[in-house]
């Protein structure tokens, strides 16, 4: 483990770099900083024409892969580094410096042993993507087919674990410092980053969510998720199904394709809905980066090494906030806030209830076009300090989500209403799962398990039975002098099994007769 003199030297030179590209300037002006780390910003950028405004992705690039995918966490927290902050973040997507194809080669022999060479007759030298921690080639088998390898970079274990050191020391130091620092969390922000990090360093890991995410959106037509060839797949190699097609990221070729875009706007904002109410298992980096419109107007899921999951308790919160924000029921989004426990219960209910309309109705019933996004996130972030609502963990990458799908879906169809695209998906999935139909196959199925333990809680019961020679027999009963009482046996732990079944069997068939409770 690395001193504390390491860490301050390797975040004073990332504090120049970051420095060299304007990403200090808006440190230099927080009052809420102390008097000292203002000064130093301002110290860091001397002798540079810093500019203005400040370029956070470059300056994150510089400091390397660790540092883009710091960049990539804060984008979706821009209730702690601003809104243009985040925006900027966002351009951190697949355009890093390929490695050079002599290390890919290294790479692959050191993964796939010389089995490789003879399984491809042809590896495009020149990777078709560059990212952070990996980069894809195509490569031809010998057969024909054509494969989508993804390899990770030499050395990235290494780069990565001593920059998330450094970082969980400076996130510590943070919050210490109290006030917005603390409710803000920065030391979950690095824990979050170091889960998506370790995901996304093992390739099995990823082909394994691959292979999830296709059973997810499986009954979505609209939607597919390449194959995994699993002969290929190691911890540091992952191998696809090649898919021609057209990315997001390229309006020209989405035009020359006779895409329709509000179709394919509707289809993410459903698939994502799919994914994260239907399923609990969600894309959580659907950036145009990682679109692309295959031959059959499908749009097609790329890089799954960022997801997200969500209990069923939360997906059912999910889908009634938003079914209530869709019909203006503000109370019951409010009710739904505290019983989760995401609004401390010594605040107001009504007063939440009404903080949320005046967020919510300037945006019901109006396209995208109509909606400023800056001031919703501003609206929406004075709620959050006002009620003390810190950050879920389990809701960080899915806040994140639906914005970059709002963003892409506005990208394909200005003219989007994510609220009345989303509305019949939530309200056919609450109808299945919260109807009178599902609290009776819910009984069901807990009824079910019950029956399922009985016999262990018979043996358990058994087995707490004093054995035969702990008491003395049984005084006979009137008229039976003389006649010796039989021990009780194994007879009568049966009969008391069969009783408790049958008792439980009954009530399990009242259950199931009796009406759901409303």
């Amino acid at each position: 483990m690395a001193s504390g003199a390491v860490h301050a030297a390797r975040l004073i030179a990332d504090a120049r770099r970051l420095a060299r590209h304007g990403a200090l300037r808006p440190f230099e002006q927080r009052a809420d900083l102390p008097p000292a780390l203002r000064a130093a910003a301002r110290l860091l950028r001397l002798g540079h024409a810093a500019p203005d405004p400040p370029r956070f992705a470059e300056g994150l690039k510089a400091c390397g892969p660790a540092a883009v995918k710091l960049g990539q966490a804060l984008a979706t927290r821009p209730d702690l580094i601003g809104p243009a902050a985040a925006a900027d973040l966002k351009r951190l997507q697949d355009d890093m410096p390929a490695v050079a194809w002599r290390d890919i080669a290294a790479e692959l022999d050191r993964s796939l042993g010389a089995r490789w060479r003879a399984d491809f007759k042809e590896i495009s030298e020149t990777p078709v993507g560059s990212a952070s921690i990996a980069q894809v080639h195509r490569a031809v088998t010998t057969e024909g087919q054509a494969v989508a390898l993804k390899v990770l970079r030499p050395g990235v274990e290494a780069q990565f674990a001593a920059a998330l050191e450094t970082y969980a020391w400076a996130a510590a130091r943070l919050e210490r410092l109290g006030g917005e620092f603390a409710r803000l969390r920065p030391r979950q922000v690095i824990e979050t980053l170091r889960g998506w990090t370790m995901a996304e360093l093992d390739l099995r890991r990823e082909a394994g969510h691959a292979s999830e995410l296709a059973d997810a959106v499986r009954a979505e037509p609209g939607l597919r998720v390449p194959r995994v060839h699993w002969q290929w797949t190691t911890r540091r190699t992952l191998a696809l199904e090649w898919v021609e097609g057209v990315k997001l990221t390229d309006p020209a070729a989405l035009a020359s394709a006779g895409a329709d875009r509000p179709a394919l706007a509707r289809a993410l904002v459903r698939g994502f809905l799919a994914q994260a109410i239907g399923k609990g298992f969600f894309h959580a980096d659907l950036h145009q980066g990682n679109l692309l419109l295959d031959r059959e107007g499908r749009l097609v899921l790329l890089d799954f090494g960022i997801m997200g999951h969500l209990d069923r308790r939360a997906r059912v919160y999910l889908a009634e906030i938003i079914f209530g924000l869709l019909v203006g029921d503000y109370r019951r989004v409010a009710d739904i806030h505290f019983e989760a426990g995401y609004v401390p219960p010594h605040h107001d209910r009504m007063a939440f209830a009404t903080a949320l309309r005046a967020a919510g109705e300037p945006i019901r019933g109006k396209d995208a076009s109509q909606i400023s996004v800056g001031n919703l996130l501003d609206n929406l972030f004075a709620i959050t300090r006002q009620f003390d609502m810190e950050t879920q963990p389990h809701l960080l990458l899915l806040q994140k989500t639906m914005v970059m799908v709002e963003g892409v879906a506005v990208g394909l169809d200005p003219k989007i209403n994510m609220w009345e695209t989303a509305g019949p998906y939530v309200k056919a999935w609450l109808r299945e799962e919260l109807g009178p139909e599902a609290r009776l196959a819910d009984r069901l199925a807990a009824d079910v398990r019950l029956l399922i333990g009985l016999p262990d809680l018979a043996r358990r019961l058994i087995r707490e039975l004093p054995p035969e020679s702990a008491a003395p027999p049984l005084p006979p009963l009137p008229g039976e002098a003389g006649t010796a009482r039989a021990p009780l046996t194994g007879a009568a732990p049966a009969f008391l099994l069969g009783l408790l079944i049958g008792l439980l069997s009954a009530l399990v068939l009242l259950s199931v007769l009796a009406p759901p409770a409303r």
